[in-house]
């Protein structure tokens, strides 16, 4: 008998064993369906020895001081900002959209206060913005947004941008000058040595046991511990009783080059040609020297893993009836992406497992964790 179960060797229920087993002495048993930890962070060395990324680049930027301070105890670090190029119309452009992007894709040579009042004879006046073809037309116009948000929209949800929450286009800022970083959080670094080894870190404590390519059952592991922590899909837990909750998926491509480099830059983004909706390059992001290099294709789709809650009313409706139930259990803590079915970053979903930690030692009842987990 375990003080407690967790479900899911990613970042929440990483976090959430470590700071059980080092700081409440607790015994924790960690299960996960995949045979490695890490959960979509999990990064191996490839065939050729180059670090890779087996479910897409994980790139790490924050705000949270805290949470930097928490990591910052099982990982050293590497700088690294993250660039991003988009094929559109056969040149490769900074997006987020800034200042050269503009310039070069319509043959300008505007500054900074040129490009305001280039956006703003561009712009759609919305009175009441609800979809993410509202947010992007709005602020730089639908020339731009059909270019470079449109087709990678259609492509990574399945959905036209007129079909999904703002929220999904919100996240991508545009700018008036010459920024071409893709985030501007104040730490924007890597764990130096991977994400895995800095995962095997945080696991590593005594109180801590690991069973991994063990599937989730029910009838035979909730009786194992006193009380459980999930970090899988809310509507898998209760078997699905009101209805799939809707997922986005992706496959990846993975393919090495005899060549050292093959992209200017990390990522480069393809919203109007290709299935694929980018392509990543790993030694951008972990420094390492190799004579060849290594890609991975991302490819969207509906079958496979759940990667992305899809931000639609409706689908928030359905998980609100089973947080409903969820809040009525008094041993069972629902955490992370795919249990609280938010579009949550790596930094997020650390913030919130900590959150979540500080609840459970302060003894408050269960169904404030349920809350805290949104």
């Amino acid at each position: 008998m375990f003080d407690w179960m967790i479900v899911g060797a990613g970042f929440a229920g990483s976090v959430l064993a470590e700071r059980i087993a080092s700081q409440r002495n607790e015994s924790v048993l960690v299960m996960d369906t995949r045979d490695h930890i890490g959960g979509n962070a999990h990064d191996y060395k490839d065939e050729a020895g180059i670090l890779v990324h087996r479910y897409g680049p994980h790139i790490f930027h924050t705000n949270a001081a805290s949470v930097v301070d928490y990591l910052s105890q099982f990982t050293g670090w590497r700088p690294y900002e993250h660039r991003v190029l988009a094929n559109v119309d056969g040149m490769l452009l900074p997006i987020p959209i800034n200042l050269d992007t503009v310039n070069r894709l319509y043959g300008l040579d505007l500054d900074s206060a040129g490009m305001e009042a280039f956006l703003a004879t561009r712009r759609e006046a919305i009175d009441n913005i609800q979809t993410s073809e509202d947010v992007v037309v709005s602020t730089v116009g639908r020339d731009l947004y059909e270019k470079f948000f449109q087709g990678y929209t259609r492509k990574q949800w399945g959905l036209d941008p007129s079909q999904l929450s703002r929220i999904v286009t919100a996240r991508i800022p545009t700018r008036t000058n010459r920024d071409d970083r893709y985030f501007t959080d104040t730490f924007q670094k890597m764990p130096s040595d991977g994400y895995t080894a800095m995962f095997a870190n945080i696991l590593d404590h005594p109180n801590i046991r690991l069973e991994l390519g063990q599937k989730w059952n029910p009838a035979r592991d909730r009786p194992r511990a006193r009380r459980l922590i999930f970090t899988g899909p809310i509507d898998e837990y209760f078997d699905h009783r009101f209805g799939a909750l809707p997922y986005r998926s992706l496959r990846f491509a993975h393919e090495t080059l005899d060549v050292e480099w093959a992209q200017p830059v990390a990522t480069i983004n393809y919203p109007q040609t290709e299935e694929y909706t980018r392509i990543t390059e790993y030694k951008h992001l972990t420094g390492q020297t190799h004579p060849k290099t290594s890609l991975t294709y991302e490819y969207p789709t509906n079958e496979g893993d759940p990667y992305y809650p899809i931000p639609r009313p409706e689908n928030q409706a359905l998980y609100k009836q089973y947080r409903t139930v969820a809040e009525g259990l008094s041993d069972v803590w629902f955490v992370g992406r795919l249990g609280a079915y938010q579009y949550l970053n790596m930094d997020q979903v650390i913030g919130q497992a900590l959150a979540t930690f500080a609840r459970i030692n302060s003894d408050r009842a269960p169904t404030a964790m349920v809350r805290a987990a949104e």
